[in-house]
Parts: C-alpha cells; sequence; structure tokens
C-alpha cells in the first residue's frame, strides 16, 4: 500500500471545528514570511552593525529556527507532539523577540504583532490536533 501524501494525511487529521481550511495557511504564510524576514532582517543588520546589542539576535535567530523547523517536524516526521513543541518553541520565542526589540525598533515590533496573532492561533490549533489525534 503507498503512503498517503502530506495532503492526504493531514486532511484525514482530526481536526477542530474551527480550523482553518487548509489554503488559508499558504495564504497567511506568504503575508507574513516578507514581513518577518523585513522585520527581522532589519534588526539583525542593526545588530551587526553594532546599534543594537549582540543578545537581542538570540530570540530571533531562535525563533527562525524554530518556525523553520515546523513543517519538516508536522509534515516531513508527521510527529504531531514534537510539532506542538516546535510551535510553542516558536511562539515564545516570538514574544521574547518582541520584549528584547521594543527598547530599538516600535516598528519592528508593531510588524510582528500579526506574527505574534497568526502563531497563537496556529499554537492553539496544533495543540488540539495533536491532543484530539492520540
Amino acid at each position: 500500500m503507498a503512503a498517503r501524501s502530506t495532503t492526504e494525511w493531514y486532511q484525514v487529521l482530526a481536526k477542530p471545528g474551527w480550523a482553518p481550511p487548509a489554503p488559508t495557511f499558504g495564504i497567511v504564510w506568504t503575508i507574513l514570511y516578507p514581513i518577518i524576514f523585513v522585520a527581522y532582517g532589519y534588526i539583525l543588520v542593526r545588530v551587526v552593525g553594532g546599534s543594537i546589542p549582540r543578545f537581542v539576535a538570540v530570540p530571533v535567530l531562535a525563533n527562525l529556527v524554530a518556525n523553520l523547523a515546523f513543517t519538516p517536524i508536522q509534515f516531513g516526521l508527521r510527529n504531531l507532539d514534537l510539532a506542538a513543541v516546535d510551535i510553542v518553541v516558536v511562539l515564545v520565542t516570538i514574544v521574547w523577540s518582541i520584549a528584547v526589540i521594543a527598547p530599538y525598533s516600535r516598528w519592528a515590533v508593531l510588524a510582528l504583532v500579526p506574527y505574534f496573532v497568526w502563531v497563537t492561533i496556529a499554537t492553539v490549533l496544533q495543540i488540539s490536533i495533536t491532543v484530539m489525534n492520540r
């Protein structure tokens, strides 16, 4: 028997009734990734240039790694438990990033608010999916 495609696998998972349709994720991330790139890119350029302390880069880089790890964990490994842990790390590092960026760039913090809102929703969704599929 052939393995299910990623799309088929995700479609058969139990999800809460409020879960957005699968295409919503692609649309939202297509909007958010450029915003994240600009806000975090600006901060990292300032860190490299020395106008912002290096410690500010720690949560930013941790966030980027955790964010990029989610898809391979969720859809490559198909590991719901690890994906739930990872999305919590993404959420925590967004909050941490916002906290350390705030003294240096108000606009970068404001730019990260939609990312924070979406990942908060995604975190609740991922935890719900994980619990519902045990």
